[in-house]
C-alpha cells in the first residue's frame, strides 16, 4: 500500500505567494510587488530605516525590523496597513517567523540579544542573550531551533526554543551575516561576508561539514523549496551565486543590480528575487535558466534582508482545505489524490514535479471531483501544484 503526506509550502491565492515585500531603508517604507506581473502595487509606510523582513507562513502578516526605530512594524497583507508597532532591542536587523506563525524572533545588533514576540498579542515575551553583534537569523522547519549569525566572533548561536536558551555555539567563517536552514532541517547555510564563503552546518552534530567559496562579500542566502540548491547575494560583486546542495558546488553566477542585499526564492522555486541597494531595484531570476528576466524599480536603498516572499511549513496532514475554491484529500489506499473544486477552477492545470524539477504528471481540473492517480510514481519528494492564478503548492512525500 502506498503512503504519502501533503504539507503546505505556500498559498498562491493569498498575499504570500503572489506578493514580494521590499524594505526601502531610504524611504522608510515597503514596496509591495505583484509576483505575477512584477509590478509595484502599493507602498506602505513603516518605521525608521526598515531593514529585515519576514512573512508569516499563512501570508496574512509581514513583520518589518526598523533599524533606527528599535521596533517591528506588523503589516496586515489583506489591507496593506501597519496594524501594530512593537518595541524591541537596539538596532533590530534579522527577523524570522516560526513555522506555526505563533512567534517572531528578532536580532538586536547593538543589544546582543534576540527578542521573542508572541504574535497573538504582539508582545515581547522573552529576551535571549547571544554572541556579540548578531545579524542574521533563521528558524528550523520544526520550530525547535533558532540559528543566529554573529559577525564579531564568527559564530552561529543555536537557540532551543522550548527554553529560549543558547545551547550551542558553532565557529564558522569570518563575519557571518545571512543564514538559512534547509527545508528538511538537516543543514544551515551561512554567508561569511569577509572571507567570501558559505559554511555548511550539519544540524545533527552542530559542526561545519563544508566551506564553499562564493563571490565578493556574500550577504544573504535563500534555499529553494525542494532543498536542491540555494542562492547567495554577493554585495560587492553585484552577483548572485547558485549552489547545488548535493555536492556544495557553485553552478552559476548571475549578474544583478548594484549591491545586492536581500534574496528570496518564490514558493514554487521558479523565481528568485534580489533587492539591489544602490540600484533601487529588484532583479527577478528565472531559476530554470538562472537568467534575469525582469528588473523592477522600487524605493530608495532597498534591503529586504530575510524571507520576503515565502515561508516553509513541513507539518504532515491528512486533509487540507486550501481555500473556498478547492480542497485536497489524499487517498493512499487507492493511490489517488482527490481534488474537490469550485466551477471557477474548471480548466485550471495541476502539476507534479519531482525533486529535480522534472515534470512527472499534469492535467486539468474539469469536474467538481478530479482524481489524480499517483500509483506509478516512485517513492520520494514531489511538488504538487493546483490551479494557475489561484495556485496552491504542496510538498508531497510518497513512501
Amino acid at each position: 500500500m502506498a503512503h504519502f503526506f501533503l504539507s503546505t509550502i505556500t498559498k498562491t491565492n493569498s498575499a504570500l505567494a503572489q506578493t514580494a515585500y521590499i524594505t526601502n531603508s531610504g524611504d522608510d517604507n515597503v514596496s509591495v510587488i505583484d509576483v505575477a506581473t512584477n509590478t509595484v502595487t502599493a507602498t506602505i509606510a513603516v518605521g525608521d530605516y526598515p531593514f529585515g523582513i519576514s512573512v508569516s507562513p499563512d501570508g496574512s502578516k509581514v513583520y518589518v525590523a526598523n533599524h533606527n526605530s528599535g521596533s517591528i512594524s506588523v503589516i496586515n497583507t489583506a489591507t496593506n496597513t501597519v496594524t501594530a508597532t512593537i518595541g524591541v532591542g537596539n538596532i533590530p536587523l534579522g527577523i524570522s517567523v516560526s513555522p506555526d506563525g505563533s512567534k517572531v524572533y528578532v536580532v538586536n545588533y547593538n543589544s546582543n540579544t534576540v527578542s521573542v514576540i508572541n504574535t497573538a498579542n504582539n508582545t515581547v515575551t522573552a529576551t535571549i542573550a547571544v554572541s556579540s553583534h548578531p545579524y542574521g537569523i533563521s528558524v528550523s522547519p520544526d520550530g525547535s531551533k533558532v540559528y543566529v549569525a554573529s559577525g564579531d566572533d564568527n559564530t552561529v548561536s543555536v537557540i532551543n526554543t522550548s527554553i529560549n536558551t543558547v545551547t550551542d555555539t558553532i565557529a564558522v567563517g569570518v563575519a557571518p551575516l545571512g543564514l538559512s536552514v534547509s527545508p528538511d532541517g538537516s543543514k544551515v547555510y551561512v554567508a561569511n561576508s569577509s572571507d567570501n564563503s558559505v559554511s555548511v552546518i550539519n544540524t545533527a552534530t552542530n559542526t561545519v561539514t563544508d566551506t564553499i567559496t562564493v563571490g565578493f562579500f556574500p550577504w544573504a542566502i535563500s534555499v529553494t523549496p525542494d532543498g536542491s540548491k540555494f542562492y547567495v547575494s554577493n554585495r560587492d560583486g553585484n552577483t548572485v551565486n547558485v549552489i547545488n546542495t548535493a555536492n556544495n558546488t557553485v553552478t552559476d553566477t548571475i549578474a544583478v543590480g548594484n549591491h545586492p542585499y536581500g534574496v528570496s526564492v518564490s514558493p514554487d522555486g521558479s523565481k528568485a528575487y534580489v533587492s539591489n541597494w544602490t540600484s533601487n531595484s529588484v532583479s527577478v531570476i528565472n531559476t530554470a535558466t538562472n537568467t534575469v528576466t525582469a528588473t523592477i524599480g522600487v524605493g530608495n536603498s532597498p534591503y529586504s534582508f530575510g524571507n520576503f516572499i515565502s515561508s516553509y511549513t513541513n507539518t504532515g496532514i491528512n486533509e487540507m482545505t486550501q481555500s473556498n475554491l478547492f480542497s485536497v484529500y489524499p487517498n493512499p489506499a487507492n493511490s489517488q489524490i482527490n481534488i474537490k473544486a469550485d466551477a471557477k477552477l474548471f480548466g485550471s492545470v495541476y502539476t507534479i514535479y519531482d525533486n529535480t524539477g522534472k515534470l512527472v504528471l499534469s492535467g486539468k481540473i474539469n469536474s467538481a471531483n478530479t482524481i489524480i492517480e499517483f500509483g506509478n510514481l516512485s517513492g520520494g519528494i514531489y511538488l504538487f501544484s493546483v490551479g494557475e492564478n489561484l495556485k496552491q503548492t504542496f510538498k508531497m512525500i510518497k513512501e
